[in-house]
């Protein structure tokens, strides 16, 4: 039983990371091909090719779930091909073992996903988008096409490029009164964090009084903030990008602040839940191959792995943005095309005989 066991797991494993490897192959060229009409400047060749490597974590971290969707039904389908499933049935062992030794494999790539989505993902991603981000020279006053916003109290803030070392890049901040009156607007080419504070560098401050305004010009400036490098680590980042802890904090960090944090808190279900949807989904490919694809080529089972999983993958995007809309909560989205895979596969295997 264990050389059975070992045999399913090396089919199935080897099937999942050529499955892997395909996809990721795919979306590295047509990105780098995207990335080829940005070239200016100093964002140059060499500059592409380190922001796809750093971004590659998170592309591995999106697609393991289907590629252990589509890995399964080409594995198992290479053994129910070659007869191999069914003298094992014949032997006595059950579908019910078969499917947990499917699950072995699935497992560790199960554990490799949390280990980029906690540790190495949030770093690399944000390393990448702000080297390109300075490297593209956005560091202009309001540069939209990068960057991000942050609230802290009265005070509106916006850094074209954050770099995970505790660096800002084009800081433009916003001072409002309790009248919500615009009182002052500055813009600092750089900041840095160091002893528990901003040292603003290049400073351009406009003060506005009554119908006046004048303006200060400052070589360096201290600037006293609550938003930590680890904080700013978190909000340069978009949801889907942060790991389970960071989304955890962040969205109890919202609420002291009073905003809105219904998309991270359906990021947090999301990347939560993204285990028992890999499972789900491999239960589905399990299911299949006992089932309608038993006797299919492979060409029509990968076929039909993209097909369901692109319907799973639409189901959570529309089901996701629903929840924000209609305000039930975002577990409930997150959950509903689990349960329906899992309800597929375990009728399916169900009817296995």
């Amino acid at each position: 039983m264990r050389k059975i066991s070992r045999y399913i797991a090396r089919t199935v494993f080897a099937a999942i990371t050529l499955v892997l490897l395909v996809v990721l192959s795919l979306d590295l060229v047509g990105t780098f091909i995207d990335e080829m009409a940005d070239l200016r400047g100093g964002y140059t060749l060499s500059e592409s090719l380190i922001y796809l490597l750093l971004t590659t974590p998170g592309r591995v971290y999106e697609y393991l779930p289907y590629a252990s969707l589509i890995g399964c039904l080409a594995g198992l389908g290479t053994l129910a091909n070659a007869s191999e499933l069914v003298v094992m049935r014949a032997a006595g062992v059950s579908v019910g073992r078969i499917t947990w030794m499917v699950l072995k494999p699935v497992f560790a790539f199960i554990l490799l996903g949390l280990a980029l989505g906690e540790w190495v993902v949030p770093y690399t991603d944000q390393l990448g988008e702000s080297r390109r981000a300075v490297a593209l020279g956005h560091q202009q006053a309001l540069q939209t096409e990068s960057g991000l916003w942050n609230r802290e109290g009265d005070e509106y803030m916006y850094f074209n490029a954050v770099e995970p070392n505790g660096v800002l890049h084009g800081v433009t901040r916003y001072q409002f009164n309790d009248e919500r009156r615009l009182e002052e607007a500055s813009y600092a080419r750089q900041a840095v964090h160091q002893n528990g504070y901003w040292q603003e560098e290049g400073v351009s401050a406009t003060r506005f009084e009554g119908d006046a305004t004048s303006t200060v010009e400052y070589a360096s400036r201290r600037w006293e903030s609550e938003l930590s490098p680890a904080l700013l680590n978190i909000v340069a980042l978009p949801p889907e990008a942060l790991s389970i802890r960071n989304l955890a904090y962040y969205v109890d960090y919202l609420d002291e602040q009073q905003l809105d944090n219904s998309e991270y808190r359906l990021a947090f279900w999301q990347k939560a839940l993204q285990p028992l949807a890999t499972v789900s989904l491999v239960l589905i490919a399990i299911s299949f191959i006992f089932g309608p694809l038993r006797e299919v080529t492979m060409g029509h089972r990968i076929f039909s792995g993209v097909v369901f999983g692109i319907v799973f993958r639409l189901s959570q995007t529309l089901l996701g943005p629903s929840s924000l809309v209609f305000g039930f909560p975002p577990i409930i989205a997150v959950l509903i095309p689990i349960g329906v895979s899992f309800g597929i596969g375990f009728f399916l295997l169900s009817r296995t005989r």
